[in-house]
């Protein structure tokens, strides 16, 4: 199999605005209450200022551009499967409210072991800052026969 389905300097972008719902709703599926989410007095009295978003969640929409990453890669009889994401960061908090722009860059294809390699930042559009980083890993398994 010489053909791969992604190639080095592609990337893809995903925007969304992080709302009330998808905090709560987050924190409802997990269980993670903690003040830092949920309790916008308490979280006045810190340098955020108020609420912000689960670190979690930010890598649940570094999930959904690189969903967008395999509808995109060419079909060659394999299917994309994640292997996780290396060197996660939360640099900045994200505020409820605030939009953020994901960017999923190819960085490295390991054509022998069937594997792309992507470099994931999100960002929050309005300040520019750099709120998190990943590198995320895919393995291309053989579809069944």
């Amino acid at each position: 199999m010489s053909v791969f389905h992604v190639e080095v300097d592609q990337s893809w972008r995903f925007r969304k605005t992080v709302s009330e719902a998808d905090v709560y709703g987050f924190a409802g599926i997990t269980g993670d209450l903690s003040p830092n989410h949920v309790d916008e007095a308490a979280m006045r009295e810190t340098p955020y200022g108020g609420r912000i978003a689960h670190g979690a969640l930010l890598v649940g929409y570094m999930s959904a551009c690189s969903t967008m990453a395999c509808a995109d890669a060419r079909d060659g009889g394999e299917t994309p499967v994640s292997l996780g994401y290396d060197r996660v960061r939360f640099l900045e908090g994200v505020r409820i409210g605030e939009t953020i722009a994901v960017t999923y860059k190819i960085a490295r294809v390991d054509t022998e072991a069937r594997r792309s390699y992507a470099e994931v930042e999100v960002h929050v559009v309005d300040s520019g800052k750099l709120a998190a980083v990943a590198t995320h890993i895919l393995k291309w398994v053989p579809n069944a026969a």
